[in-house]
């Protein structure tokens, strides 16, 4: 691996927070890349790029992506046997640093390696969507996508995506000791929070995808009343969806608002806005199982091809053939792990995701 010591840099990188402010993060993978003798650049979303080319241009491109922040609050480092533990040890640190190996590692004959590194993805996804979807975006057309995220060395080809939506019943304010003066919007949540439970009963339901499964809808705030003596002209009701193809989030918004209209009762308004964001929501994608970028990795990994249970940014990229693969687990068989204040990863399965990505990369641009 050219001189890369993968448990060192895993390290430090765990030691260093990146929960409020990613900048001393961005400045350690920087000094990383230089130290090896390539020059990342910085884009004004504050994604992290750095290309290598091989000897023939003429070959595919391949991207290598993953995130440098971690969620809140930082979680101690500390490092026992095989076992790595602190926040971002696996969500993503981890990941980030198998694909960190496999650029500097790998000596692709023909194309090009790209590691493309975002700032929030566990936010706003503002870099990846700069990335993906600015006219001025410096990331070119990728031919294949790796998306680092802890999937215990399974080849993830495709993941539900997450919409958000606020349900927003309408009704009348009078006395709470005259209710029959006014329209009680909090009382209306019961028939709509029933009729959320049927909404993907439809007889326009899409069937339940092959590998996803059926989409859910969840409940997730109820918001409703502003004084105790006073029936409440208004409730808010906000709502996960983690959708599968083909679902968009406008189809999905307005198949909603027509099922709880239905349920509603008569006298209350419903208006259903989706979360308004300053990226696009992200949506389920697949990549064939059958893609030779999945095949690939998964023989050199040696795991399973299943679906990833989370939404990522992997589908922003996944107009490309798209997979998500790591090290880690989101949870173990003692409960969560990413985002836990039990977070860790086990060096071994670090090293073992590197070995297999190198692999990938020169298989696919040989």
């Amino acid at each position: 691996m050219t001189g890369f010591d993968p448990v060192a840099f895993l390290e430090r990188a765990v030691r260093t927070p990146s929960h409020e402010d990613v900048t001393a993060m961005r400045d350690l993978l920087a000094d990383e890349l230089r130290d090896h003798g390539h020059e990342p650049t910085v884009d004004d979303a504050g994604n992290l790029l750095v290309t290598r080319e091989a000897g023939d241009p003429a070959g595919p491109h391949v991207v290598l992506n993953t995130h440098i922040d971690t969620v809140s609050p930082h979680v101690p480092f500390e490092h026992v046997g095989d076992v790595l533990c602190g926040r971002g040890s696996c969500d993503a640190k981890g990941p980030l640093t198998a694909l960190l190996a496999a650029f500097l590692g790998a000596n692709p004959e023909r194309g090009r390696l790209t590691l493309a590194v975002t700032p929030d993805e566990e936010t706003l996804s503002l870099g990846a969507a700069a990335l993906c979807f600015d006219d001025d975006s410096v990331l070119d057309e990728p031919d294949a996508v790796v998306v680092g995220e802890p999937t215990g060395l399974d080849v993830c080809n495709a993941a539900k995506g997450r919409f958000q939506a606020t349900i927003t019943l309408g009704g009348v304010n009078a006395h709470a000791a005259e209710p029959e003066k006014g329209v009680n919007a909090v009382r209306a949540a019961g028939p709509i929070l029933t009729a959320l439970e049927s909404y993907d009963d439809r007889p326009d339901t899409p069937t339940p995808h092959p590998d996803l499964g059926p989409p859910t809808l969840t409940p997730t705030v109820v918001e409703g009343g502003e004084a105790t003596n006073q029936i409440p002209a208004s409730c808010r009701i906000v709502v996960d969806r983690r959708s599968v193809p083909p679902e968009t989030d406008e189809a999905f918004r307005e198949t909603l608002t027509a099922h709880l209209r239905e349920h509603a009762p008569e006298d209350v308004t419903v208006d259903v806005a989706l979360t308004e964001r300053e990226s696009p929501f992200l949506e389920a994608f697949e990549t064939p199982a059958d893609a030779p970028l999945v095949r690939t990795l998964q023989e050199a990994a040696s795991g399973s091809v299943r679906p990833f249970t989370a939404a990522t940014e992997a589908s922003y990229f996944a107009d490309a053939p798209t997979v998500v693969f790591g090290p880690g687990s989101l949870v173990d068989e003692e409960g969560p792990v990413a985002h836990a204040d039990r977070e860790y990863v086990r060096v071994s399965e670090v090293e073992r995701a590197a070995t297999a990505l190198e692999q990938t990369l020169e298989s696919l641009c040989s």
